[in-house]
Formats: C-alpha cells, structure tokens, sequence
C-alpha cells in the first residue's frame, strides 16, 4: 500500500507528457567506499517517467526497498540513517537537457529537484541516454554527499561509512500506452 501514492504521482504526471516512457523496475546501486568496510545496495523497486518530447523526467524509489548482503546493515540503514518510516522515498522530478530524440547515444544532463531524507536540493546530474527501438535507456553515475541530506553518521561508526556515497542509477523504459 506504500507504493500507490508514488503509482499514483508517476502516472499523473505522465497523463500531462507527449512521448511518454515508463519503467517499473528501474535498478539503483549505491556504493560507499570507507577505510573499513565497503557498502553496497541495490533497489529494483524504482518507478521513472520520461516524456520524449520535452525532457520532463520524473522518478521515485523506495528506501526500504534496497538490498543489502547484510540483514544488520539493511536494518542499521532504514532505522538509524535513511528513517524510512519517516522518509520512505526519494524523488527527482526534473528534465533531460540537450538530447537528440531518436539518438542512439547521448550524453546529457538532467536537472531538477533531488528530495532525499526529507531534504530538497537543486541537482544537475549527467548521464547517458539511448532510444533503442521502442524503448528508452536512462544511466547515470553521481556523487551524493550525506551532509547535504541531513543524513548524520554516529562518530563511533564514522571509519565505516563514507561521507560521499556514490549512486548508480538504470532505467530501461517501454512506451507508455493509456
């Protein structure tokens, strides 16, 4: 029941987009390199509307949806860090800049609004795009630094996570039909 008020923005604004794309199961990796421990997640629950026309690019992903090869880390990360009882999303909503529709490889630049842990930020991310046929692929690799986010590590744990996280993100999408 969580994910129905994300469904519900993601398909209200595609109802508002020309050419419209939709993923279902976008993938998103989150590495963090510390002088400890690494740590790694994945999440295959992300959802991302792409309009074709004007670049308009929204996506969301549920927090307590990453996985981790450690149960005690999942747990440590939706409770103490992320809050995803009170945070339970992170959202983008913004738009692809200077790409060539139909393009089979673009390097673009996507700008918007970042909400992570409750906190809004102005981004500007780069990524690649590429129209394959009837589908649509969005990557891109970023930096997300915790201190922007309001996102605190305990000092006792301060050699085992990093202050800089960095964020995969992959969105394969279909055209979206009404």
């Amino acid at each position: 029941m969580k994910f129905i008020p994300s469904i519900v923005f993601l398909f209200t604004c595609a109802s508002v987009f020309g050419q419209k794309y939709i993923s279902e199961k976008g993938n998103i990796v989150f590495f963090s390199r510390a002088p400890l421990e690494d740590i790694e997640a994945q999440n295959e629950k992300a959802k991302s509307v792409f309009d074709a026309d004007n670049g308009d690019i929204v996506f969301s992903i549920p927090i307590n949806q990453f996985q981790f090869a450690k149960s005690l880390m999942q747990e440590h990360f939706n409770e103490k860090y992320m809050e995803s009882d009170k945070y339970p999303k992170t959202t983008f909503k913004g738009k692809v800049l200077d790409f060539e529709k139909g393009g089979e490889n673009n390097d673009v630049w996507a700008r918007g609004e970042l909400d992570i842990h409750g906190v809004k930020r102005n981004v500007k991310i780069q990524g690649n795009l590429i129209f394959k046929g009837e589908k649509v692929i969005i990557e891109s690799k970023f930096i997300v630094k915790l201190e922007d986010y309001d996102i605190e590590i305990p000092s006792l744990l301060f050699h085992k996570i990093a202050e800089e996280v960095a964020v995969t993100v992959n969105f394969e999408y279909k055209r979206y039909e009404k």
